[in-house]
């Protein structure tokens, strides 16, 4: 969704649904997948990535756990972000 956002430092202005939605593309999960892993319907999860839905407290650690970030990061945007793979690495 935001692929000019590699240097984590420069999110911190991004919605937690975009910082959902970018660490999910740095993850190379479907939002099929995504969905899945925490028990949710798509719809959820497209309405936490669109900040139209807001996960409960309680989710927010298991997704940022799902997503190799920290919790501090999908809150605030400022901390462990997630780690983009290398294009060249196979």
């Amino acid at each position: 969704m935001f692929p000019d956002c590699h240097d984590i430092d420069n999110c911190g202005d991004d919605t937690l649904g975009g910082r959902i939605s970018l660490a999910r593309d740095a993850r190379k999960l479907s939002i099929q997948a995504a969905a899945g892993i925490l028990a949710v319907s798509v719809e959820t999860w497209s309405g936490w990535e669109n900040d139209r839905l807001a996960p409960l407290s309680d989710r927010l650690t298991v997704i940022a756990r799902v997503l190799d970030v920290s919790l501090w990061w999908l809150l605030s945007g400022r901390g462990a972000g997630p780690s983009w793979a290398s294009e060249d690495a196979a």
